[in-house]
């Protein structure tokens, strides 16, 4: 990731860790989640209810995060913007060691329809602009 990337704290509670010691795999995901639901209205400001389905996510991991770690740093930022989907990528770091690369795309939704929508052009302009992306 870039010098200038957008990173949320998030802690490491008891109720992540499974048997074995370790962050449980799934926990990840909501880990991810923390960081885009901050992400989101600091980089687009006040936008109401962003509506949005997880359209696919994909977690390399590197190495087992522990209670011990206290929290993990979620690096985030946007690789592509499209009409309907905006694509994210992660890396989550626990005591400075990475500890997992994740990717996910986002699909804009309407919930009374139930059909994906188009992203408002001004959001699309803000994530390129704010990403450096052209």
């Amino acid at each position: 990731m870039t010098d200038d990337v957008y990173a949320v704290d998030v802690a490491v509670r008891y109720q992540d860790v499974d048997a074995l010691g370790h962050v449980n795999n799934a926990i990840y995901a909501t880990y991810l989640e923390e960081a885009r639901v901050q992400y989101l209205p600091d980089v687009l400001g006040d936008t109401g209810a962003i509506e949005a389905v997880l359209a696919n996510l994909e977690i390399d991991y590197r190495r087992p995060v522990t209670l011990e770690d206290g929290f993990v740093t979620v690096e985030i930022e946007v690789v592509d913007v499209g009409t309907k989907s905006v694509t994210f990528e992660y890396e989550v770091y626990a005591s400075g060691d990475l500890a997992a690369e994740a990717s996910t795309v986002q699909v804009a939704y309407d919930g009374e329809t139930q059909e994906s929508v188009e992203i408002p052009e001004e959001w699309r302009q803000t994530l390129r602009e704010f990403e450096g992306l052209n």
